[in-house]
């Protein structure tokens, strides 16, 4: 089985280092324009199947990557464990420097040490996504059925999930959040998930924008 495992594209939110949760955002045009980008750079590959997290940003996603990979016959289910951590009363707060209006500590606690984070106000914390998310993961790896499937999902979502195979899994981020549109590709056999590529982008380099970088540092 092999798991094509993408963040979804830019939204507005994004763009304006809102925290979005379960915000139900929609892609703006450069989360649209990346998506298409990532589609048709992944011409020649066959989805057996396509798994979505239920907010919009990322169906879309999924919808334009089908698309353009020349898979749009496969239709998308969603699944409710893949969608981004719940952020609560966090929600639609800014996390960036000029415009703050989250706590400052807590919001760096958040980006750099996010198991220690105790959770959002009316949300969820860390161990909780890693536990439904991989709950996903490992009950589809199950099926071995030697198939190929999209899975499109949000930035902290795809960590957690894939936080049981990094080989420092205290090092939650990985150095960074999650570019827009970026992919992890997994191979599952036998019980086992392995990485085949992590966090590889598709589209050109100087398009890259890492939004977070700043609160990391």
């Amino acid at each position: 089985m092999l798991l094509y495992v993408i963040r979804h594209g830019e939204t507005d939110a994004n763009k304006e280092g809102r925290f979005q949760g379960w915000s139900d955002n929609p892609l703006n045009e450069k989360g649209i324009e990346l998506a298409a980008v990532t589609g048709r750079a992944m011409k020649g590959i066959h989805f057996d199947g396509c798994i979505s997290s239920p907010l919009i940003r990322a169906q879309q996603t999924a919808q334009i990557v089908l698309r353009e990979s020349e898979n749009a016959d496969i239709p998308i289910l969603t699944d409710d464990r893949i969608k981004e951590i719940g952020m609560g009363e966090w929600e639609g707060k800014r996390f960036r420097t000029d415009l703050r209006d989250a706590e400052t500590e807590a919001a760096k606690q958040f980006f750099h040490r996010p198991f220690e984070f105790p959770g959002f106000p009316g949300g969820e914390n860390a161990r909780q996504v890693c536990e439904r998310t991989q709950q996903f993961l490992w009950e589809l790896a199950a099926k071995d059925d030697r198939r190929t499937y999209l899975i499109s999902i949000h930035g902290f979502a795809m960590r957690a999930m894939l936080n049981c195979l990094y080989e420092d899994p205290s090092d939650f981020w990985q150095q960074h959040v999650p570019l827009n549109c970026e992919v992890n590709i997994l191979e599952a056999e036998d019980g086992r998930i392995r990485f085949s590529e992590q966090d590889k982008v598709y589209y050109d380099a100087a398009d890259c924008v890492d939004r977070y970088k700043e609160m990391q540092e």
